[in-house]
């Protein structure tokens, strides 16, 4: 089982960046997928949800802090889950984990990849 990150880097705050996750080992499709953020000396928490194509399709959550500003998105063909990222603020400032979650069927983490809003 793979969750590979990429897209993250140094962006002036205002900016965007688009965070991919691409995946490999399981059933894509019958996991919801997560991003998750850790900034420095704060304890991991969640950004933004999308559901299983099984499920509940297209059925996505997102952290008040970041509503209306991020999009989850995934392309099942393509084993891979977004998260477009608009409107960056430093509090963005942070390491992005991909999560996999299938319940029952186990869950798993990517490496994280690290998003820096500064001017």
């Amino acid at each position: 089982v793979q969750l590979v990150e990429s897209g993250g880097g140094l962006v002036q705050p205002g900016g965007s960046l688009r965070l991919s996750c691409a995946a490999s080992g399981f059933t894509f499709n019958s996991y919801a997928m997560s991003w998750y953020r850790q900034a420095p000396g704060k304890e991991r928490e969640l950004v933004a949800v999308i559901r299983s194509a099984i499920s509940a399709i297209g059925i996505t959550y997102y952290a008040d802090s970041v509503k209306g500003r991020f999009t989850i998105s995934r392309d099942n063909a393509k084993n891979t889950v977004y998260l477009q990222m608009n409107s960056l603020k430093p509090e963005d400032t942070a390491v992005y984990y991909c999560h996999a979650d299938g319940f029952s069927l186990g869950n798993y983490w990517g490496q994280g990849t690290q998003v820096t809003v500064s001017s």
